[in-house]
């Protein structure tokens, strides 16, 4: 393994953080426990399986990153590829006849054992010089041998049974190549490639389960220059656009992770992140469940019943480690949870117009669906409008289609961004309409699906406006049917 000089092992040191959140995503999800139904498929994120099963699998065997970067004279490339090994775990029971046997749970004081696919985590990494990465590149192989290890199990000085750990031998490559760009700085397009090489062949009827020990999981790539820079690859600027436009990055995405802002760090994460994202330093501990929401994790692991806990601190040591921070957790860290502002900014002497988006209806004084109208069939048709409804077959859903030749009242008329006019109904009838009404969810009609009912209200003529439809984001497609 390589010493990282010290600049890049500083910006390293402060990505590791969130390279170890990508790491980890989802690596065990509450309640974790291995009998749960969502900890059965495992491995979601940067799996690189054996190219033989990856043509028969569908999975993915390689990752590319690429980016493009302003390195200084004589300057050194530093990459540390990190990824989980999955390692199988069985469980055996002693014998009286002083031998073992295969179980599927192992009852002990403080947890139930049972067999399990831990991950144990891997990193190679690389220093090169960067003018070793033109032309044909730099190509880095790696082994990981196959392991075996064997763990007695004791219990008031008595042997209960053992856990066996095995993994299986991986092989790896990883290829780096830079290409020079055109203009007026110093900028080089960067490509690393990171390659399961395992020459496993897979049975016929091998399963996923089969390739994850010889595959490598939450596979990802932190990147560091020791003097330059990289461009972000979301916000370039002007005169990098085009280049990094141009690079290919698959099944990947790097982002800028350097430390207060820094540049010289990239994190190439097979989930999709921001520039320099950061931990919430309110989170007490790392809960591995994806998406995590921190507060309702704990409050719901604490939560847990005794045996449940045992089974959970069975199921993998760091979700033993979950059980213990909820158990443990204070009043006053538990309370920081709860929320937090990040930021605060004066509005006072500002116009409310001028804080509301283009697309937001108060920001257009014309716009009001509680009073505007639309002419159908020669009558004016608005809020308190009966209505018989005709769904169209082309641009309803099915549950709409059931309510052909039913009748609503209209509740407010509203215009797409695009000029089109929609207009928001309750069903008659319907037990629940007060309740919808009441929280502004409706039915929404073009003016071609229903037809006015009843005598003909005072014209106040059709609406040629152009504001938007109230209540729906700029992009939201809207056919008839119930929004909410």
């Amino acid at each position: 393994m390589n010493a990282f000089p010290a600049d890049i092992e500083t910006g390293f040191a402060a990505a590791r953080q969130i390279a170890d959140a990508v790491l980890l995503e989802g690596y065990v999800l509450y309640p974790y426990r291995a009998s749960a139904a969502k900890n059965r498929l495992r491995w979601q994120f940067g799996v690189l399986v054996p190219p033989e099963y990856g043509e028969v699998g569908g999975e993915h065997v390689q990752q590319r990153t690429e980016c493009v970067m302003e390195p200084r004279h004589d300057d050194r490339l530093a990459v540390e590829l990190r990824f989980l090994r999955p390692q199988r775990r069985t469980v055996e029971r002693s014998t009286p006849a002083g031998g073992y046997e295969p179980v599927e749970r192992l009852e002990l004081a403080d947890r139930v054992l049972v067999p399990w696919d831990e991950g144990v985590e891997e990193r190679i990494e690389l220093l090169v010089p960067i003018g070793e990465l033109a032309g044909n590149g730099v190509l880095r192989g790696f082994r990981l041998p196959a392991a075996a290890e064997m763990e007695l199990i004791r219990e008031n000085g008595v042997a209960l049974g053992r856990v066996l750990r095995r993994r299986e031998q991986i092989d790896g490559l990883l290829r780096l190549t830079t290409e020079d760009l055109p203009g007026p700085y110093r900028a080089q397009r960067l490509t690393v490639v990171v390659e399961n090489a395992s020459t496993w062949t897979p049975a016929p009827d091998a399963r996923r389960e089969d390739a994850l020990p010889r595959s490598l999981v939450s596979t990802h790539l932190l990147i560091g220059l020791e003097h330059g820079w990289f461009q972000s690859v979301t916000d370039p600027p002007e005169w990098a656009r085009a280049a990094v436009d141009r690079c290919r990055n698959e099944h990947t995405w790097p982002v800028l992770a350097g430390p207060n802002g820094g540049r010289r760090v990239m994190l190439s994460s097979p989930i999709i992140l921001e520039d320099h994202p950061q931990i919430a330093p309110e989170s007490p501990g790392t809960l591995y469940d994806s998406t995590e929401i921190d507060e309702i994790l704990a409050l719901r692991t604490a939560a847990l019943t005794d045996h449940e806990k045992r089974e959970a601190r069975g199921t993998d040591e760091r979700a033993g480690a979950v059980i213990d921070l909820a158990d443990s957790m204070p009043p006053e860290v538990l309370e920081r949870l709860h929320g937090a502002v990040r930021g605060l900014r004066e509005i006072t002497g500002a116009s409310p117009e001028a804080e509301q988006p283009w697309w937001d209806p108060g920001n257009d004084s014309a716009v009001d669906p509680e009073r505007d109208r639309v002419v159908i069939d020669g009558r004016s048709v608005g809020a308190g409008s009966r209505v018989l409804l005709r769904p169209g077959r082309r641009r309803t859903d099915a549950q709409d289609l059931f309510l052909h030749g039913r009748t609503g009242m209209v509740e407010a008329v509203l215009h797409d961004v695009d000029g089109s006019v929609h207009l928001a109904v309750t069903v008659e009838g319907d037990p629940g309409a007060d309740l919808w009404r009441a929280q502004g969810r409706f039915r929404y009609f073009q003016p071609d699906e229903v037809t006015p009912l009843g005598d003909p209200l005072p014209e106040r003529g059709p609406r040629a406006g152009h504001g938007p439809l109230e209540g729906v984001a700029p992009g939201e497609g809207i056919a008839s049917g119930e929004i909410g």
